[in-house]
């Protein structure tokens, strides 16, 4: 079977009878507030993401982690409080990624976390530089049952690497990568699927074929291509790609840049999914770096309790009105997709 095929299949093993009773409601739900602009919920979300921790061992340019740019506190997420939530939670969600900022393996109970959730049912997937996956937890993460490791590649030689990945080391990164798939043979493991994600930026958008024989050679089961967020577009920027279908931006007449995606008035994500940070509060999505719209927070509330207050309505109805008026939405690459 084509390994997109097994992580297909890997998603519905997870769906049970309840978790499809609450995507379709939540689907139905936001169907409905699209005709009204009346921003009731009916359901809990159908994915999260959760912090693991705001620590990371690079110095990413564009990257709060990286530059050390938080205003909000910096920790690692707490067992209690993951196991809090996720028991909450776990009858209804059907997927679960440990990342928002930072680098996941720095926190000493990821791992542990992993098998809690892969334990309740839960797809789970994380996003890693890779740095860390030495013999031992190269295979303690395929034994997690970890449903899908995204690898962060970002050049095929040290010199441009090392541009993106600011303090990274890029043979640490194949020789991570080459661990969790001799132990997925060794194991006989469907899972992880592993990817390669290539942020595409000037320095290494030429490439672009290289990452992908790389990907081949080293038998990661996909690489995946992504547009870089720059908070700062202009045009002697050192990352915007020089080739368009690379660049999440474009320069408009007047000499200005702005993201390529139509930001109409409303927000799948907003219904379907929302992320955690290490020390429990809610943000709608992850774009919100630095927590500026905190819904609630799960250390003195229930999560259903945050997911329908008034707050979270409010801010729901807002997309409706004026998304264009939220910095955050206006870099998102996302928006809505066309189905819904």
């Amino acid at each position: 079977m084509r390994a997109d095929l097994r992580d297909g299949a890997e998603w519905g093993r997870r769906l049970t009878p309840r978790r499809a009773r609450n995507a379709y409601r939540i689907w139905r739900s936001f169907r409905r507030a699209r005709r009204t602009g009346d921003p009731q919920i009916d359901g809990l979300p159908v994915t999260i993401s959760f912090e693991p921790t705001t620590a990371c061992n690079l110095r990413c340019p564009e990257c709060p982690s990286g530059l050390r740019s938080f205003t909000r506190p910096t920790g690692n997420l707490r067992p209690d409080l993951f196991t809090q939530v996720i028991d909450e939670l776990a009858p209804d969600l059907w997927g679960l990624t440990f990342y928002f900022q930072g680098e996941p393996y720095i926190n000493p109970g990821f791992l542990d976390m992993v098998r809690y959730a892969r334990g309740k049912g839960i797809y789970t997937a994380t996003s890693t530089n890779a740095h860390f996956l030495d013999e031992g937890r190269a295979e303690a993460t395929v034994r997690s049952g970890l449903s899908r490791l995204i690898i962060s590649l970002d050049g095929t030689d040290q010199a441009t690497y090392e541009q993106y990945r600011r303090e990274g080391d890029l043979q640490k990164v194949l020789e991570g990568a080459e661990r969790i798939v001799r132990w997925k043979r060794k194991l006989r493991s469907r899972t992880p699927h592993v990817v390669f994600q290539f942020l595409v930026v000037r320095p290494n958008e030429h490439q672009v074929p290289e990452a992908r024989e790389l990907a081949k050679r080293i038998g990661v089961d996909d690489l995946w291509l992504k547009t870089a967020q720059v908070y700062d577009p202009r045009d002697d920027h050192p990352l915007i790609p020089t080739q368009d279908r690379y660049a999440r931006y474009r320069r408009k007449a007047d000499g200005t840049w702005e993201v390529k995606n139509r930001l109409d008035d409303h927000c799948w994500k907003m219904w379907h999914s929302c992320v955690i940070t290490w020390d429990g509060r809610v943000v709608p999505c992850c774009f919100d770096k630095d927590a500026h719209h905190v819904l609630g927070d799960l250390r003195s509330q229930s999560f259903r309790e945050i997911w329908t207050s008034a707050a979270y309505a409010d801010f729901r109805r807002t997309l409706f009105t004026s998304r264009g008026s939220i910095e955050m939405c206006r870099n998102c690459s996302e928006g809505s997709p066309v189905w819904v």
